[in-house]
Parts: C-alpha cells; structure tokens; sequence
C-alpha cells in the first residue's frame, strides 16, 4: 500500500437539503456513505450534502458493519470512509472498485499522495493522515511549572505532580475501551518498544521483552486514569478532556479540534498539543501513523459510481477545507496547519519516524486478538507472559482458519 508521509512546518445521520449554494452543480443521483463520526467526517458529509440527494451515517462502529453492508447486492453503502486500518476486509472481499478510470476523467486535482494505490491500482482517496499525539493542558502545565513530556516515563512523572495538586479528575485519559481501542493502544506502544506482531511467515512474534514492556506501560497508564477505562474510547476521552476532568491523553489529532468548540468544551483554547510520547530512549514515537480517506462499492452501477466520485471531489474540496482548517491534517490544497496540529506534525516529523499502520490481513486478525486479551492483564487476572500467549494462541488459530499459517 502506498502512503506518502506529510512533510510541513453512536450514530449521526446527514441528508442533503436541496441548498446547492456551496456545490459546482446539483446531484441527481441518490448517493449514500458509512463513515466514521468525528469532526472531519461531519465537515466533508455537510460538504457532499450540499449537493443534494446525499445521505452520510456518520457511526464509530463504522468498521464493523461496513463489510456485510458492502456484500449485500446491490450495496447499502455507496461511498464508505475507510483508514489504512480499516479498508483490508474491503478489500480482501472484493467489496471496492478500482478508482482508475474516475480519477483519470475527473481527478486531475487530487494530489498523488491522495492517491492510494494497492497492488498498481487506485483503491482509495485519502483526505487526511490520522496519528495519536499528546495533548495536554497548557494552563495546568504552566500553573504547575511542568515541561511537556517527550516520554511515557515523563508522563508519568507530570501526572504524579498532577495528581499531588488536585487541579483535575484524572492526570491521564485512555482509550483502552475493550476490543478495537485497547489493542490499539497495546500497538501504538509495542512499535515504540520495537516490536514486530509477525515473521514473515505470518507467525505471532508478541511474547518478549517488547510485548512485557507494552503491557506494563499499559498498565502504569491506568493507574492515572479513570477506574472505568475498559469503556474509555475517544469520544470518551474527548468529553473528558472538555469537561475539564483530565490533564492529559494521547489521543487521535483528528479529536483536537473539538477542544475549541464553543459551547460544548470548557477548555477552550487551553488545549496544547505535541509529538506522542516516546516508549524508551531514541525510541520512535509511540504510535503510528494512519491515512483516512473514501472508496466506492463494487456493488454499485456504473453510473452510480461517477456519481459518488464526483460527490468526493466536492466533499474533498478547497472549500471545505478552508471551511474545516481544523477539523484534520489535510491532504487537501488550502489547509493551513494550527496550534492544534503541532502535536500531529511532530510525529509525523520525527526521527526516527512512528510507523504507518501496516495494512495487512495478518494484522487485521492480530488486532482483534489483542483488543480481547490485553484486558485480562490490566484487571489483574492473567500475568503479562501468559496473556501474551493467549493472544498468540488466538491468533494463530484465526491466521490458520484464514489460511495465512499451514496448519
């Protein structure tokens, strides 16, 4: 999968509205799309709305429902919002079409690093690169005297001063919501300690002094953090940092934008952001780096499609992002980063560099094996050697079952 690193200093549903004010033209053909709900999935649906015959379910349960929406014949979904994390069930089902032909007829203004290509052909259109950054409260940080941390071990040692001054609930937030949030987090800080989830063989490489060290940090995580952390997913942590309950987390830059909204946060313009946190010394960031983007359906005519991709243009548009200049980290001409992008600009600068989420079928089973595992080790009921086993375990029986280990 090609993905071009930046380099520079439940559920919602939207339909169209007849206004064409903002749209180069009026859309005829009903168009529908199954997204992800944060801020930049709400500005380029408002922006495709616009057009007209447009309907966006805008659900953080997007992954999980958007394979079998995708099967049905024809497709529930015509456009879907997908992440390098998200699109290879799509994408080892056959459930998404070549972009080629559209991009060649009316893409002349999409950016080659919004062009996704896998195996020589356009699968997707990227709109943003996604990371997990530290964010942190710069008015506490200032109150208290307190540098801002460059490592988990300095995290660590300013939420003990955070704690000690009462100023907030929690000195952390996590998202260690059980299932896809938590095994995320268990990947963001394996890679920082230098971990590989597999051989070339496709066989299971967790169970070390990496994996050991990831789960220990995990745990250190929650002794700062809200006693309910196996529900905590980004909304979560978003609403906390707003209610003023938190000092710090290390959540996604595509979340800091919600910092400033007026009317629903109480910190706003307190938030700061910065690089995620190293794991161990000359260590990468501990996180790794995503893009977001659009792909059509197969199961859709043809005639279908030219539609949906020409509704993208406009919900990927100059305008939008003008509009939106805070909503992401815009692969998009027009964007202008702020002070809430430092942080995700640090990460994607740094070297050595936080990896890109690998993209592959044997990570996809990985990740879900993990988000049911890791939990047993935070709760105390399993030691880190043995649940690092069990998510072996797990893995290696799904890999077999999806034929990617002979039995």
């Amino acid at each position: 999968m090609y993905l071009k690193k930046l380099v520079m200093a439940g559920a919602i549903s939207l339909m169209g509205t007849g206004a064409y004010a903002a749209c180069s033209y009026e859309n005829q053909t009903p168009i529908s799309m199954l997204s992800a709900g944060f801020e930049a999935w709400k500005a380029v649906a408002d922006a495709m709305a616009e057009c007209g015959n447009f309907e966006a379910e805008l659900d953080q349960e997007f992954r999980t429902k958007q394979p079998s929406a995708f099967a049905t014949n024809p497709s529930l979904y015509h456009i879907g919002g997908v992440s390098n994390g998200t699109i290879t069930p799509l994408l080892n089902e056959g459930l998404i079409r070549p972009l080629d032909d559209l991009v060649a007829e009316f893409g002349q203004d999409l950016s080659p690093n919004q062009l996704i290509t896998i195996d020589g052909k356009i699968m997707a259109i990227a709109m943003m690169v996604n990371t997990q950054h530290l964010m942190y409260r710069a008015d506490i940080f200032e109150d208290l005297g307190l540098e801002v941390p460059t490592s988990w071990d300095e995290v660590f040692a300013a939420a003990d001063k955070i704690e000690e001054a009462g100023l907030v609930d929690h000195a952390l937030g996590v998202t260690m919501k059980s299932g896809w949030n938590l095994a995320q987090d268990f990947n963001n800080i394996f890679l920082g300690y230098g971990g590989q989830f597999v051989d070339d063989a496709n066989m299971p490489t967790l169970n070390n002094e990496a994996g050991v060290n990831a789960l220990e940090t995990m745990k250190r995580m929650t002794e700062y953090a809200d006693p309910e952390f196996l529900v905590s997913d980004s909304t979560y942590v978003q609403q906390q940092f707003q209610q003023e309950k938190i000092a710090m987390a290390n959540l996604w830059a595509s979340r800091a934008s919600a910092m400033d909204l007026e009317g629903e946060s109480q910190v706003v313009g307190k938030v700061n952001t910065a690089a995620a946190p190293t794991a161990m010394e000359g260590g990468p960031p501990a996180t790794t780096i995503w893009w977001d983007g659009v792909v059509i359906a197969a199961n859709i005519t043809d005639e279908e499609a030219e539609a949906a991709f020409k509704l993208i243009l406009e919900g990927l548009d100059t305008e939008m992002v003008q509009a939106n200049n805070g909503a992401a980290i815009w692969l998009i001409p027009g964007y202008e980063p702020n002070r809430l992008a430092e942080g995700a600009i640090a990460t994607l600068q740094a070297q050595p560099g936080a990896a890109a989420y690998p993209s592959t079928s044997a990570m996809g089973l990985m990740h879900t094996a993990v988000g049911n595992g890791v939990s047993d080790f935070l709760t105390g009921a399993t030691d880190a050697a043995t649940t690092l086993a069990g998510i072996e375990d797990a893995y290696l029986t799904s890999a077999k079952e999806a034929g990617l280990i002979a039995d």
